[in-house]
């Protein structure tokens, strides 16, 4: 046998149609109880929660416990950046779930992609942030320069609390609609939260989609423009 990490095994987890369901609900960061993620999956409660005990023990979920209730949510940003990659790759060949409507062009638009911003949206704030030397990107590597270190601390981020956390500050998350790279890691999560608190957008309790008000689209346009 070949040694190195299991792939098979996590691709197993992954791979079941009902635990991808419960994987797919998580992607907008929240904790879901048992029971939503088992009406998400199209499960019963029972078999819902075999799922989530292999998810679990596969380091792909942690369990959170909130007075007498247990909820759920993806491990880490890791388990996040891969689940969009493999949407990516789904939507490239294959059958597609058969779900049209406006909620379809505005998970396109922008959505939440494990608490930071995605979609057309998420990957024009990158691209802009790039543009103005704000990010600087090589390959896979994503870090913030001296110049955006000042535009960071304008725009409302708290970058020395930011520096605090374990998670890196950048990270590279391939969209799986655009094809082309938004900004994740913890700087992604603050932009996203304080685009929230600024009033610019809300989030689409029902789904993963996020909703820009008229003045928080063109505060947005104004922030990061295209083709700068």
């Amino acid at each position: 046998m070949k040694e190195g990490p299991d792939i098979a095994r996590v691709a197993a987890l992954i791979g079941d149609p009902a635990r991808a369901n419960i994987l797919t609900a998580l992607m907008d960061g929240r904790a879901l109880t048992a029971s939503e993620l088992a009406e998400h999956a199209g499960v019963g409660l029972s078999t819902a929660s075999g799922h989530l005990s292999k998810l679990s023990h596969g380091h792909l979920v942690q369990q959170r416990k909130s007075g007498r209730h247990k909820y759920f949510q993806l491990a880490d940003g890791d388990v996040a950046a891969v689940l969009e990659a493999l949407m990516g790759l789904a939507s490239k060949d294959g059958p597609t779930r058969v779900r049209t409507g406006p909620k379809d062009a505005q998970l396109r638009t922008a959505r939440v992609c494990y608490n930071h911003l995605a979609g057309q949206m998420g990957v024009q704030m990158f691209q802009s942030l790039v543009s103005k030397t704000v990010l600087d990107e090589q390959g896979a590597d994503i870090t913030l320069t001296p110049n955006g270190t000042a535009f960071m601390t304008e725009f409302g981020i708290d970058l020395d609390d930011l520096r605090t956390s374990r998670t890196p500050l950048c990270r590279s998350c391939l969209d799986w609609s655009e094809r082309r790279t938004h900004l994740a890691g913890t700087l992604g999560r603050a932009m996203l939260r304080e685009m929230e608190h600024k009033g610019w957008l809300r989030r689409d309790p029902a789904s993963r989609a996020v909703v820009f008000t008229s003045r928080g689209k063109t505060a947005f346009d104004h922030c990061f423009p295209v083709g700068v």
